[in-house]
């Protein structure tokens, strides 16, 4: 009798092994890491800077960026041909389709620093044939100088 105590019949267990799991995670949150900043697209643009508060964006929504470069190129953040020069009937096309399926969209011109005033001036009027309510402007903050 005493043999047949120590036999006690084994149940198979019901618990799921997580170390795996959490090893595969932590590999993608590294792979996400590395890659995250690699999908970033767009146009280099020296934007100008200034003392001024962030705006309040609508969290559901990305917004449309309008870049204006420094030889008053206009670029806009839409697609794979995010880099890509458009023309001004592109852009106004464009913005417009984006503004009547989604009208609340938020709309942001970067202009770089060395481009003149009047195509920033363009573009916002542009953009507000499309049918855009409210443009921002993208600055940059200053950085400050040490003193000495």
């Amino acid at each position: 009798m005493y043999a047949s105590q120590q036999r006690k019949r084994r149940r198979p267990l019901s618990e799921i092994n997580v170390v795996p799991y959490i090893d595969v995670m932590l590999v993608l949150l590294v792979i996400f890491m590395i890659t995250a900043p690699m999908l970033t697209q767009g146009v280099k643009v020296d934007l100008p800077q200034a003392n001024a508060k962030p705006a309040k964006l609508p969290q559901d929504q990305d917004p449309l960026l309008v870049n204006v470069d420094a030889q008053g190129r206009y670029y806009l953040n839409m697609g794979k041909a995010s880099h890509q020069p458009i023309t001004a009937d592109e852009l106004l096309t464009k913005v417009a389709a984006v503004l009547r399926r989604k009208p609340h969209t938020p709309v942001l011109v970067g202009g770089d620093r060395e481009v003149p005033y009047g195509a920033v001036v363009r573009v916002m009027a542009l953009l507000q044939q499309a049918g855009a309510p409210h443009i921002g402007l993208i600055t940059e903050t200053p950085t400050r100088r040490e003193p000495g």
